[in-house]
């Protein structure tokens, strides 16, 4: 049969089609396939054993029934003999590690804010509150939360101060300028104090193993509905006062990233009577500072910590109104910004364009407030406190000779539950009655650890923001011990002198850490100083760094320098110490030294060189002031 010619054009056109197709795949380019992860232990004792198990089975069902034993003989191995394939796991991982191509960061693409912080669902628990319970909440110093009348977070401007929100300075970087963050702006907002003890979230886990069964607590935390369930009921004694903290912890003050509140929290809530004497500005302060570093550092997508202060915070220290038209409101805040208010503050922001166009007022719309408090708090003081006598002169009150004669002498002790809580003027006028603080004096709170000192009330909230006195814990899991820095000084050195490590100031000293040693306690020889060399674990190797116990408000610092290596590799960091009063739970915002794991020796142990420099001795005689601090 001869072709004809419409099967002649036929075959050439496929012909064609054909080719092209060819050099379409030729320009085809070859996905690029990165270099693959290195297997875990599990992995490279499995393919060995299904080996050895096929070779020995050949009546097995196959690779299911083989993988099934090696599970089984896995799970029943002993560390030692796991040890065999976690080294070469190790070994494979450290090659992988210095021979691999640094991938580049996938930049953070978040546009919706995800937070545990919750305004809402506190406003509709204290809506329930009988007036026993507010009462009760007033008691422990949180009658602040009790004006709460924002409900919902603005999630666009958190997530756009949370971009300027600088960990390291604890400050705000916004309309051009740099806005520092204290535990004073936290009482300011919040109305919550910011003098008192340090609140401590850590301690011996026997202490609080009741109360964590009567929590029904899981490593997960704290069920907040079960919390709700018990505020629900009418009951206002201690019970409800602890329910109460966890909830407004764990909703609004230091939520973290996930659902429940954190048990830990249940340590310094052993005593019901001492809640009133922490200092909470600085702990919901320092607890946002860690929970917006670790969402900073993409180790959580959730954001912790109280965001509520930071939108308010910023609608208070940046005006969008004309000049002249702020008013100062009364109290914390916290009662001066409901729904109404915040809706109209965000029509304003986008009429001028969005955050950041308005002018910053620091402080200034807060000044003149803590005078109406006084008032307030005046007005609502028991009439038999108080004397309106002008002939007797200013006074607080006479109850008895004993009194008077004090007065007389021109000095006046109270007690401090009956004060006035805000006292922003040394004197005060309400009315008729003029108040004279001048000679009101009231002992340190740290009385009990050894400071000696009876102040004047208004000077008393300043010495105890830096008494050298402020309560420390001893850092030992089984140790329950609190006192000053001097006393737990003592109480280490001759209680736990077999538990730490004594050295000298400016001289190197080698160190190893074992695989289940979280810190270890170094205490000077010179001063008795304690520190401690603490260690974390992240995906590719140890964290270390050197913190020193003693109050977070001391001024003293000390220069250390760490170095860990590994045949002619090394590393190396030179820093200051921070203080912490006790251990350093979670990841603090400090400077740390990252090992990779392939430095560990054959036991399995972290080896470093320790050196830290007396504080006073921080002058010319210092070779590391000269270098650049990480």
């Amino acid at each position: 049969m001869v072709p004809s010619e419409n099967d002649s054009m036929m075959g050439k056109r496929k012909l064609e089609e054909l080719i092209a197709l060819e050099g379409k795949k030729k320009k085809k380019k070859k996905k690029q396939v990165a270099t693959p992860r290195p297997a875990c232990s599990w992995v490279y004792f499995s393919r060995e054993f299904i080996r050895e198990y096929s070779a020995s089975h050949p009546e097995s069902s196959g690779l299911k029934a083989a993988t099934k034993a090696a599970s089984d003989a896995w799970k029943s191995m002993s560390l030692e003999e796991k040890a065999k394939y976690t080294k070469r796991s190790r070994e494979v991982w450290d090659n992988y590690l210095t021979t691999a191509p640094a991938r580049a960061p996938k930049p953070r693409k978040q546009t919706n804010l995800v937070t545990r912080c919750s305004p809402g669902r506190l406003f509709n628990v204290l809506q329930r509150l009988t007036p026993d319970q507010k009462a009760a909440v007033r008691s422990m110093g949180f009658g602040s939360l009790l004006g709460l009348r924002c409900r919902t977070l603005r999630r666009s401007l958190c997530l756009w101060l949370l971009e300027r929100f600088n960990t390291a300075r604890r400050s705000l970087e916004i309309c051009g300028e740099r806005i520092p963050l204290s535990p004073k702006d936290v009482e300011l907002v919040m109305g919550l104090a910011a003098s008192g003890k340090d609140v401590v979230n850590s301690g011996p886990d026997d202490l609080i193993v009741e109360l964590r069964n009567s929590y029904n607590a899981t490593n997960h935390g704290i069920s907040v509905r079960l919390l709700e369930e018990r505020l629900a009921a009418p009951e206002a004694g201690e019970e409800f006062k602890r329910s109460f903290i966890l909830y407004a912890l764990g909703t609004v003050l230091c939520p973290t990233a996930r659902l429940d509140v954190s048990p830990s929290f249940l340590h310094f809530l052993t005593n019901m009577d001492t809640i009133h004497q922490y200092n909470w500005g600085k702990f919901l302060l320092d607890r946002l500072v860690r929970e917006v570093s670790r969402f900073h550092q993409g180790k959580q997508r959730a954001v912790g910590g109280c965001l509520l202060f930071l939108q308010l915070f910023y609608y208070e220290t940046v005006s969008v109104e004309r000049p002249g038209s702020l008013v100062p409101g009364l109290g914390p805040c916290l009662s001066s910004w409901g729904e109404e208010e915040i809706t109209e503050r965000e029509k304003r922001e986008r009429e001028l364009g969005g955050y950041g166009f308005g002018e910053v007022l620091y402080k200034e719309s807060c000044l003149g407030t803590e005078s109406s408090r006084c008032r307030a708090q005046l007005d609502c003081l028991p009439s038999g406190r108080m004397g309106t006598s002008s002939e007797h002169g200013p006074a607080l009150g006479h109850e008895g000779n004993q009194v008077e004669r004090d007065q007389m002498n021109g000095e006046i002790i109270m007690d401090e539950a009956n004060l006035p809580i805000y006292l922003g003027d040394k004197n005060v006028v309400c009315g008729d009655i003029e108040v004279v603080v001048e000679s009101v004096r009231k002992a340190c709170q740290n009385k009990e650890y050894g400071c000696k000192e009876t102040l004047d009330y208004m000077k008393k909230s300043e010495h105890e923001e830096t008494c050298s006195y402020a309560p420390c814990t001893c850092p030992l899991l089984e140790c329950d011990f609190v006192g000053s820095s001097e006393q737990l000084s003592l109480h280490f050195s001759s209680k736990h002198w077999d538990s730490g490590r004594r050295f000298r100031y400016n001289c190197p000293q080698a160190i190893s850490l074992g695989m289940n040693e979280p810190f270890l306690v170094l205490q000077a020889e010179e001063d008795g100083i304690l520190f401690l060399l603490n260690k974390g674990i992240e995906a590719i190797g140890n964290t270390i760094m050197i913190t020193c116990i003693k109050p977070s408000s001391s001024k003293e610092t000390f220069l250390y320098d760490l170095v860990s290596g590994r045949g002619i590799s090394s590393l190396r960091l030179k820093s200051f110490t921070q203080n912490f009063p006790g251990r350093v739970e979670g990841f603090p915002p400090v400077d740390f030294l990252l090992i990779p794991f392939r430095f560990l020796n054959s036991s399995r142990q972290l080896n470093v060189e320790v050196c830290i420099w007396n504080s006073t001795e921080l002058g010319a005689d210092c070779p590391a002031l000269g270098l650049a601090i990480s």
